[in-house]
């Protein structure tokens, strides 16, 4: 087809008639299931329409049949911004995320809902069972980025750039079991939505922050063939005898009963006889106090054990109720582990430095960078770290 170039000026009263035309709200409807955040700033949205109105002097290259406002593409920056939602391809696995029976969250989700913080927008995340099509379901605008490990000789074919989570810093990611591709897609370089990720990506602090996520998501605790095999035979041989247990229970305080599971096995590899050298007892390792507190009376009896864990856990969570809920599970394994009061100590000094105290990422730098000055700091993060892995295999089956 003959291309027919055009020299167009606009008035700048014009300019503005047809911005306003080509930014009006696109059909796609808004996520209603999404956990909405405050409305985003006005400033940040005149900045990006003077940057169109200001595109709008240009020489144009299109076909004749395209000179029609309808035809030019709107940013997704804008779109996002204006939907007030990030819409996100992506495939699930160890290094992107992971999503059943419920339970969401993962490497790339975690840093994604960050960048989506950061813009003051929701997410919505559309998961694809390979590669290229989350790729294809991003070129073709149904996602505004896509979240996904695909090889760059894909990512080229579809002409689509993308920028590496790790920022260069591979190593980081592939000590930690994850894989070191993972990435964010975009349709267009020179989109804000893509300058932006690059920019928040490789901060120097970010990316510090980035590689102590990738230690929070470590992958290679169950890899070896002796934890697999003593993880397996403790699930087989001891796990039917208290599931009921565990079942009956977590009804009883509205949890997922398989995280009881995960902090049983954690806390005595689901041994009702367990006795540490510091006094604590039974399948969830109850100190007297606690047990007292929570009306357990034979710390050694299973159904009275799992009963006060779960009651425990259920006050923990009640004290991080501003706490978001996809992130709530962590900041209550931490609280329950090392005492609330000791992280609500952590999210005021993080306060105090103008971070955002109710990010599990945040918290976790922070038991990170200091835990050479406090030793309950590095065993919490073991803590939450291994019953987030053990929950994941327990709800894959993987073992």
């Amino acid at each position: 087809m003959q291309r027919i170039t055009y020299r167009v000026k606009v008035s700048a009263q014009g300019a503005k008639r047809r911005i306003s035309y080509l930014l009006r709200p696109a059909k796609r409807s808004l996520n209603t299931k999404s956990n909405l955040v405050p409305s985003v700033k006005v400033a940040r949205f005149n900045k990006s329409k003077k940057m169109v109105q200001v595109s709008s002097i240009a020489l144009l290259s299109l076909p004749a049949r395209s000179l029609t406002p309808m035809d030019v593409p709107i940013p997704a920056y804008d779109q996002v911004m204006l939907d007030k939602t990030l819409t996100i391809a992506a495939v699930p696995g160890d290094s992107t995320y992971f999503a059943t029976d419920g339970f969401q969250h993962g490497f790339g989700y975690d840093l994604v809902r960050s960048y989506a913080d950061e813009l003051g927008v929701s997410i919505d995340l559309k998961a694809y069972a390979s590669e290229e099509a989350a790729l294809n379901a991003l070129k073709s605008g149904d996602a505004d980025m896509a979240l996904t490990t695909a090889s760059t000789e894909l990512k080229n074919q579809l002409a689509l750039p993308s920028v590496i989570v790790s920022c260069g810093y591979d190593s980081s990611l592939t000590k930690n079991g994850l894989n070191p591709k993972v990435s964010w897609t975009f349709n267009n370089a020179n989109d804000p939505l893509a300058k932006g990720a690059s920019s928040f990506l490789c901060d120097n602090i970010k990316i510090n922050n980035t590689q102590k996520l990738a230690a929070f998501y470590n992958q290679k605790l169950l890899k070896d063939a002796y934890s697999q095999q003593h993880f397996q035979q403790t699930l087989t041989e001891k796990l039917p005898d208290y599931q009921t247990q565990f079942q009956q229970q977590a009804q009883n305080y509205n949890h997922d009963w398989e995280l009881l599971v995960a902090m049983g096995y954690q806390e005595s590899h689901l041994d009702a006889n367990a006795v540490s050298p510091t006094g604590v007892r039974g399948i969830m390792m109850l100190t007297n106090s606690t047990a007292k507190a929570m009306g357990v009376s034979d710390r050694v009896d299973p159904y009275q054990s799992i009963g006060g864990g779960a009651r425990y856990l259920e006050q923990v969570k009640a004290d991080f109720a501003d706490v978001p809920e996809s992130e709530r599970i962590w900041f209550a394994l931490a609280g329950y582990n090392m005492g609330p009061n000791a992280v609500k100590r952590i999210q005021r000094k993080l306060r105090e430095q103008g971070i955002d105290d109710k990010s599990w990422a945040n918290v976790y730098a922070y038991l990170s960078d200091n835990r050479a000055s406090n030793s309950r700091y590095g065993q919490c993060m073991h803590y939450v770290s291994n019953i987030r892995s053990y929950l994941e295999t327990i709800k894959t089956y993987s073992v």
